[in-house]
């Protein structure tokens, strides 16, 4: 059963839906029985839309401030703004998680998530204001690494799945050999990442069926609407002190909008 708990008005940062976008709060379960919330942003009018399920990474979706985090503000208006419903998981809060970026030893996996994506999908299955098989699945970081477990996943083409998944810097490392993309996968990935690098993730696209874009002088996080370089400590960075590299890529993170709007367009 559906339950509306309450709506925020965040700032938005596109200027297209007015002085503040607003989304609300809705619940469901995951796959593996976990009652989530999520936050659903619908476009104006009675529907049906196209959706997209968007997977936060591994910071969840909050900032510690407890405001959402801008890269799913940014995304969220901008793909409602183009017509998509968007429903943002929370995989960390219901479970008692706020970060795991830090954590070699994770309480949650990518595999985890994906039945969290799963049951996002299920939910929208329901919803009359949803156009039936028309979802699609975007990821960024450990959100991404979920969506490619979907992606590899049978059940992903199946009743519920996907249309469509995009993933922005993953780490594919982890994937098991066999990986095969069962639906359309585009990787969007920094070639100078040094917390998820760009070449298994290449290595994996050519054999397991995905396509792979890379971006020159890009690094985590490039897609952010507006995070200056810096550096950070985390965990399964490539670099012998332990930090990585986030920040924007304005060229890049322009050049991804567009290829993310012709993949969810494209037939």
């Amino acid at each position: 059963m559906t339950l509306l708990l309450r709506t925020i008005l965040l700032a938005g940062t596109l200027g297209l839906t007015g002085s503040a976008f607003a989304m609300e709060q809705v619940s469901f379960a995951s796959r593996d029985g976990t009652l989530l919330t999520g936050w659903l942003a619908k476009p104006a009018g009675a529907g049906p839309f196209p959706a997209v399920v968007a997977m936060h990474g591994c910071g969840g979706l909050w900032t510690r401030s407890g405001k959402m985090n801008a890269r799913e503000i940014d995304w969220s208006e901008r793909l409602n703004a183009a017509g998509y419903a968007v429903l943002l998981p929370d995989s960390f809060r219901p479970r008692g998680i706020s970060s795991l970026c830090n954590d070699r030893d994770r309480a949650l996996t990518p595999t985890g998530r994906a039945k969290d994506a799963f049951g996002a999908s299920d939910w929208l299955a329901q919803q009359p204001f949803i156009a039936t098989g028309r979802n699609s699945l975007i990821g960024w970081s450990n959100g991404g690494s979920t969506v490619l477990r979907v992606a590899g996943d049978a059940a992903s083409a199946g009743a519920n799945g996907f249309r469509k998944v995009i993933a922005f810097y993953p780490d594919c490392r982890f994937l098991k050999r066999g990986w095969s993309a069962k639906v359309p996968t585009t990787i969007l990935q920094g070639l100078a990442d040094d917390w998820t690098p760009a070449a298994p993730c290449q290595e994996l696209a050519q054999r397991g069926g995905a396509q792979f874009t890379g971006f020159s002088g890009a690094y985590h996080d490039f897609d952010h609407p507006d995070l200056p370089l810096r550096e950070r400590n985390a965990a399964f960075s490539q670099r012998p002190d332990g930090k990585v590299t986030i920040g924007t890529n304005p060229e890049a993170r322009q050049q991804a909008i567009t290829a993310v709007m012709a993949i969810l367009a494209a037939p």
